[in-house]
């Protein structure tokens, strides 16, 4: 089970480096979670940079991918070169997107008629690629995902822990990572979020 974390030049550490920790709280056979970019390293939007673990073309076989967020995603989107090494399919993949993420769902035509979740500068360019923009941290349909909003990544970590694994990987997951003396709370207000677009059982 291959989870792809789309991670591009200028990246947000919280969006890509959030979920990658959530998700590798599943531990079992064949799990793997990657930070998937185009290059052989990549640098953030303040200056880490990081060693990619798998490359864009694995993108179109990894059963979920998520699309991270970062300050040159609008140039991204104009890549030609970029944009069509990306061949996701919601059909076989489960496809989420955080922040300025949802910006490239949009251009490559993943979210359709389906409303969703951006931060607050990316907004007005996910509505000028016809997209409904919701108020919340995060929403679902389908096979798709959007979180709004940095730590909104866990949330949409979350999400791809139970549809691939089950509510109660995700709740385990959530829990390890919640402040001390808050962990209840947070994992009862995550699971919250997530299980109204979670498909009935």
């Amino acid at each position: 089970m291959h989870i792809a974390i789309l991670t591009f030049q200028g990246f947000n550490e919280l969006d890509s480096l959030i979920a990658l920790g959530v998700l590798n709280r599943v531990k079992q056979p064949g799990w793997r979670v990657s930070l998937c970019c185009p290059e052989a390293a990549v640098t953030s939007m303040n200056g880490v940079t990081v060693q990619a673990q798998s490359r864009l073309a694995e993108a179109a076989s990894a059963d979920a991918v998520i699309v991270g967020s970062g300050m040159q995603t609008r140039e991204v989107v104009t890549n030609p070169a970029l944009m069509e090494q990306l061949r996701l399919d919601p059909a076989r993949q489960l496809i989420g997107a955080q922040c300025s993420g949802t910006l490239v769902l949009a251009k490559l035509g993943l979210l359709g008629s389906v409303p969703a979740c951006t931060d607050l500068l990316t907004k007005p360019w996910v509505q000028e690629a016809g997209v409904e923009v919701l108020n919340l941290p995060f929403f679902a349909q389908g096979n798709v995902a959007t979180a709004g909003g940095c730590l909104a990544s866990v949330y949409l970590a979350a999400w791809v822990i139970a549809r691939l694994v089950g509510e109660d990987a995700a709740a385990t997951a959530l829990h390890y990572v919640a402040p001390v003396g808050e962990k209840d709370d947070t994992v009862a207000r995550a699971m919250g979020h997530i299980r109204l677009h979670l498909p009935p059982v």
